[in-house]
């Protein structure tokens, strides 16, 4: 046998042996990916009110802690809140659920022509042997588990936000440490990089915000006008959760405050799930478009496939920061290349902007149709 085989199969096996470690490695190191990322992306989003507070005297780190503990307390309460209140409906729906019970039935009977027996159903859920004390029993077992489970989620918070700390406080160091091994323009390139992905991470934020705001004062004044229980804790979920989770944020949002108000009243229920319809369709076509336009300027279809693939790579967490990623790729790209004038034809304009009299002009002559351009040749 040739002497090299000897040496290709150890190079062979040491290769694979390399390649499994390595594997394990970065699977191992997954979890640090993703608290690194959602740190340089909450990072990104509070250094220009740390810039500001900056040029106004106080000192950097003490503005970042301050805004890295506004956050943690609106959370917080936020996560408080919501949980009270879900809490308080189980525990009222276990201690009466006769009353309930009935209460879901005569409705499905009467509006549906159903023929559910009330008693019946009753006498399934308090049986000791049926499945619904059967999974209340397994999901008591579980709760050292879901302990376990908090207790991580709490330590990866407040790892996040030791991350973002550093990263914000010492952002000046960290810039001037990486452009002091780059060429003038390179650093140039990078300082102006770096500002389109403050101004979009900030940008689409403040526009989430803003509709997340709009979305729970109009559904708290809707939901008690409508009698829902909790109207300004289920409007907040609503707000915030229809916002900052793109694609199937709405839909988890109102099943909460419709399935809480079904268990008071069904057709209050009913009436929740018109109020959220209605204001859906208002914000998607009247509101949304106003406030991404001043601040977040990135076309519908490219953020929902990017929510897609942030969701299909990293799950929810790269569901919700894809879109300020694409965001920033899209201005960085826009900066690229030659832009020239349009020519002109009725595929270039929308009709909708155009007023009566230049339709009319378009109609008599259609080879003179006026457009807009960019101020290119």
């Amino acid at each position: 046998m040739p002497r090299w085989v000897w040496a290709g199969a150890a190079v062979f096996w040491l290769g694979y042996l390399v390649a499994v470690r390595l594997d394990r490695s970065i699977d191992g190191l997954y979890g640090l990916f993703v608290l690194l990322l959602l740190s340089l992306f909450l990072s990104l989003a509070i250094e220009p009110g740390v810039n500001r507070l900056e040029r106004r005297g106080w000192r950097r780190g003490t503005a970042t802690l301050l805004f890295l503990l506004g956050t943690l307390v609106i959370v917080v309460l936020f996560v408080v809140a919501i949980s009270a209140q879900v809490g308080q409906q189980v525990a009222d729906l276990l201690s009466d659920s006769e009353k309930y019970v009935t209460r879901t039935v005569d409705f499905l009977n009467d509006n549906l022509g159903t023929k559910i027996d009330a008693s019946a159903v009753i006498a399934e859920i308090e049986d000791p042997n049926g499945a619904v004390q059967s999974f209340i029993s397994n999901q008591r077992s579980k709760v050292i588990d879901l302990s376990v489970a908090a207790l991580g989620v709490l330590l990866q918070t407040f790892s996040v936000l030791l991350f973002t700390f550093y990263l914000v406080a010492d952002a000046p160091k960290l810039r001037r440490l990486i452009c002091s091994r780059l060429r003038h323009d390179r650093q140039e390139r990078l300082m102006h990089t770096w500002e389109i992905a403050i101004d979009k991470t900030g940008g689409y934020l403040y526009s989430r915000a803003l509709l997340a705001g709009a979305s729970a004062v109009v559904h708290w004044i809707a939901l008690a006008a409508i009698g829902a229980p909790a109207p300004l804790a289920m409007a907040l979920w609503v707000g915030v959760v229809s916002q900052f989770l793109p694609v199937v944020g709405t839909y988890i949002a109102g099943a909460l405050p419709v399935l809480v108000t079904f268990i008071d009243s069904p057709s209050r229920a009913l009436a929740v799930v018109i109020v959220i319809l209605v204001y859906q369709q208002f914000e998607n076509y009247v509101v949304a478009p106003r406030v991404t336009a001043r601040t977040m300027d990135l076309h519908p279809a490219v953020a929902f496939g990017a929510a897609l693939a942030g969701a299909a790579v990293l799950g929810p967490v790269g569901a919700v920061l894809a879109i300020p990623g694409a965001a920033m790729l899209q201005a960085v790209l826009s900066d690229r290349g030659i832009r020239f004038g349009l020519i002109d034809h009725p595929l270039l304009e929308s009709s909708s902007r155009l007023t009566r009299a230049q339709r009319r002009a378009a109609a008599r002559h259609p080879g003179t149709r006026g457009h807009e351009s960019n101020g290119n040749p």
